[in-house]
């Protein structure tokens, strides 16, 4: 007994490592896919073809190689990370692209009267996005947001090919150990679902609060 709650220990601090990072991959993907969003729907063309080429680049190549090419080929370039560096920029990136896909749309769903009207009353065009837009926006980029972030947590199981002791490894560490595949990989199934479901509550909880006197505006 007392062996398998020190495994049961070890499989838990996977599960502080994985959390780890959900909560920086989502904060990195969030900004980044701000900044591309709304460059993708930026006057300048410039702008318009960084944006498209980024996320198109990472949409369209596999997530292994975006994290092998970022923890192995960087350093030949004098660009040293470590494995959580390594796990959350390679996460980000790939979710930051789909999550760019999700701002533009958004963005471009806001009723066009509530763009002129803030053209009627002088507002400049950042005015209009920060006043206007962007709070109307963000409830209708929630839901996907949502989806977009279980997506990562799911994702994180790819850092153990680096690694990294997330939930993953160490459930192998425990397998290689005792020779049961059923208890330890039972264990982060329940875990992995079990964050997922705080993610999904946390999502329509702020979805709601954000929600409140928007219906008439959204009407």
């Amino acid at each position: 007994m007392e062996m398998w709650l020190g495994y049961m220990r070890l499989i838990l601090d996977g599960a502080w490592i994985t959390i780890q990072l959900t909560v920086f991959g989502c904060a990195f993907a969030l900004a980044v896919a701000i900044v591309a969003g709304l460059g993708r729907i930026s006057r300048f063309a410039t702008l318009r073809w960084l944006s498209v080429g980024y996320i198109e680049f990472f949409r369209g190549t596999s997530i292994f190689v975006q994290l092998f090419w970022i923890y192995y080929v960087l350093p030949l370039m004098g660009f040293t990370l470590t494995p959580m560096q390594a796990g959350v920029l390679a996460l980000g990136l790939n979710v930051g692209a789909y999550g760019a896909e999700v701002v533009r749309s958004a963005i471009q769903a806001v009723d066009i009267g509530q763009k002129e009207a803030a053209v009627a009353v002088n507002l400049t065009r950042y005015q209009t996005m920060r006043h206007v837009i962007l709070p109307q926006a963000i409830v209708i980029m929630l839901p996907t947001f949502g989806n977009n972030a279980i997506e990562l947590l799911k994702g994180t199981a790819i850092v153990s090919l680096i690694s990294l002791s997330d939930m993953t490894f160490q459930a192998q560490v425990v397998r290689a150990q005792t020779g049961n595949t059923a208890v330890p990989f039972i264990t982060i199934l329940i875990l992995y679902f079990a964050i997922a479901s705080v993610i999904t509550f946390g999502v329509r909880l702020l979805e709601r609060r954000l929600t409140r006197g928007l219906d008439g505006v959204r009407a």
